[in-house]
């Protein structure tokens, strides 16, 4: 199925190529561009979901090492204060970025763009600290994800 969906993905997004040298400000041109839309639109998703989507045929769902069960707390590793952090400082150079080079407009745009980017990094900064039991040891091989 992964490979059905790669190879229709890849034949979608040269659909999309052809149409769009057709495109041109007349009737027929609109169609060859609506064409062009929907063809790089569909092509790119078949094309995302056939190397990304996970293959469950005869394997077992893996096991999550970091998963506790529901009576158990869970231990907060430093990781996710990086992570977090890390995550933080890349929106805000981002956005300041865009403010210095184009103005406060974009910046404001920028920051509506990156707001869930700077949610998520925030909730791992406070669940780090808000958590019952914390590891302050930064374990390098998991968060490069070598294990």
């Amino acid at each position: 199925m992964r490979w059905a969906a790669l190879a229709s993905g890849a034949a979608m997004v040269v659909v999309a190529f052809a149409a769009a040298f057709r495109v041109a400000d007349t009737r027929e041109g609109l169609v060859y561009e609506i064409i062009t839309l929907f063809a790089g639109l569909f092509g790119v998703v078949l094309l995302l979901y056939g190397l990304l989507a996970p293959s469950f045929r005869g394997r077992p769902a893996p096991s999550r090492p970091g998963s506790a069960g529901p009576g158990t707390p869970r231990v907060h590793s430093a990781n996710e204060l990086v992570i977090g952090a890390g995550g933080i400082v890349v929106a805000l150079v981002l956005i300041a970025g865009l403010g210095l080079s184009s103005g406060p407009l974009w910046a404001a745009i920028g920051l509506a763009a990156l707001s869930p980017m700077l949610a998520g990094c925030i909730y791992l900064c406070f669940a780090f600290a808000r958590g019952p039991e914390r590891d302050w040891r930064i374990d390098l091989p998991r968060l490069i994800g070598q294990r």
